[in-house]
């Protein structure tokens, strides 16, 4: 058995050599190596822990890529190279429980599609480090000699050295295939392409060139121009092209993808998924262009409202009003008509655009609002004084609230209360009336929905039967 752990790390660093995984094959032959160095003498019998350690914490790429583990690391290399330490039975027990914590907490800190791999190590972590750690508990407990957990030792290090190279020779393709399918398929907002390959591949440094036929050259995320001829030594570069065309290129490790059909299959996905996440991104512009619209479309009757109240205010009001004058001697009744059709006329204007809300603001306009309706209404605002486009939603949105509440509501009393904080402003009107307010069938209230959407908010409607109604908007100061 102490011959044939040796003999397996020796052969499972050649089966893994081929596929050019070179580091992890040479941890193997180095475990496997210094294995057998240890029957030269006591010396060196825990020589081996430094490589095996290394081998599990940065399976199956070979690289330690965070400095916990690298710490693991020397410290596993250090109690190998001191035989009186290595012998010391807490430290036999503290390096097996390190290195089987390290373990885990790589598995849960791994990306979806090396989340296997790393899993698997964890397994062959905690069979390999237990019989030491087993043993080592049995010396304190008095007993010396313990040749089962010898046995199980040299036994799990033998399945070790099998189970890993099996792994890359077998299942390594087919894992990173599925894996990129994964990612690649869930390209979250704020996840870039570059990100999800190089999470997927586990390759930090590989880089996605977009090309640019207006330019002749490739581009990355951020618009800084992409050169594959000055790629680093070590890197290769994988063309991707759609329909024949040039659509971008990926550099990357040439050891993270040395299979030419694993490289291949790989190009595929990334060429599909630089397609779509190029469709997202011109839907993305459409929308926006969309939203950009419906806000021009808003300020513009915005601005025909001011324009037509102020022409009713300096034109037929002051008309009217002349003619009042005029008429001073007129038969009864005519003189009280022509009044009765100015104000009319202004409450027809304040409808279209509260000069108020222009000349003096929201709180004031609302407090013109209370003041002239039916019904008993407090108005409270507070906050810092906003844009006119804002200004002009919640003042429209309290206008069509308190209408509602004149109408159908039945109600006795009224509250406005309008605050900014935190980039948002809070809209609510709340009274005390029938309620069963159905939004669905108030072509007002849809208006007032749609409007609000166009400034980034959303409105709410609260209003159960007999407990009157409450209609709250919230609007971002930054839409």
């Amino acid at each position: 058995m102490d011959l044939g752990v040796g003999i397996a790390f020796l052969a499972a660093g050649l089966v893994v050599a081929p596929q050019r995984r070179t580091a992890v094959a040479a941890l193997m032959v180095a475990t496997g190596g210094s294995w057998l160095a240890g029957d030269l003498g006591a010396g060196l019998a825990l020589v081996h822990r430094g490589p095996l350690v290394h081998l599990l914490l940065s399976y199956p790429e070979g690289r330690l890529r965070r400095p916990a583990l690298r710490v693991v690391v020397v410290l596993a290399y250090a109690d190998a190279l001191a035989y009186p330490l290595a012998r010391s039975e807490p430290v036999t027990i503290a390096l097996a429980v390190t290195v089987v914590a390290a373990a885990g907490t790589r598995v849960a800190r791994t990306n979806r599609s090396g989340r296997r791999s790393s899993a698997l190590a964890l397994a062959a972590a905690a069979a390999v480090m237990l019989a030491p750690a087993a043993g080592a508990v049995a010396r304190l407990a008095g007993e010396p000699h313990n040749r089962p957990a010898l046995w199980a030792y040299e036994a799990a290090l033998v399945g070790c050295a099998v189970v890993l190279a099996a792994d890359l020779r077998w299942r390594r393709r087919s894992d990173a295939l599925t894996g990129l399918v994964i990612d690649l398929g869930d390209l979250e907002e704020g996840a870039t392409l570059r990100e999800k390959l190089a999470d997927a591949l586990g390759d930090p440094a590989l880089t996605v060139g977009y090309w640019l036929a207006e330019t002749g050259g490739y581009v990355d995320e951020s618009g800084l121009p992409v050169d594959p001829a000055a790629a680093a030594p070590g890197t290769a570069v994988t063309a991707l092209q759609e329909d024949g065309a040039r659509v971008g290129v990926l550099l990357h490790d040439s050891a993270v993808l040395d299979d030419p059909d694993l490289v291949r299959s790989v190009a595929a996905l990334a060429r599909l998924a630089l397609v779509n996440a190029r469709l997202q991104g011109q839907v993305r512009a459409r929308v926006a262009e969309v939203e950009a619209s419906r806000r021009r479309i808003v300020a513009a009757a915005d601005e025909e409202r001011d324009r037509l109240e102020r022409e009713l205010a300096e034109g037929a009001q002051r008309r009217l009003g002349l003619v009042a004058e005029l008429l001073d001697d007129a038969p009864d009744g005519i003189p009280g008509q022509v009044c009765a059709a100015r104000a009319q006329l202004r409450e027809f204007a304040r409808g279209v655009h509260p000069r108020t809300l222009t000349e003096s603001g929201l709180a004031a306009a609302l407090d013109e609002l209370a003041r002239e309706a039916p019904l008993p209404v407090r108005s409270a605002v507070s906050g810092h004084p906003l844009a006119p486009a804002l200004a002009a939603t919640a003042y429209f949105v309290v206008s069509e609230a308190l209408t509602n509440t004149v109408k159908h509501a039945h109600a006795t009393a009224a509250r406005v209360t309008v605050t900014v904080a935190e980039g948002v402003v809070t809209v609510e009107v709340a009274d005390d009336g029938v309620g069963g307010v159905d939004p669905a069938r108030g072509s007002g209230l849809r208006g007032l929905a749609d409007r609000v959407d166009v400034q980034g908010g959303t409105l709410d409607v609260d209003s159960p039967a007999g407990q009157g109604t409450r209609i709250r908007a919230r609007l971002s100061v930054t839409p």
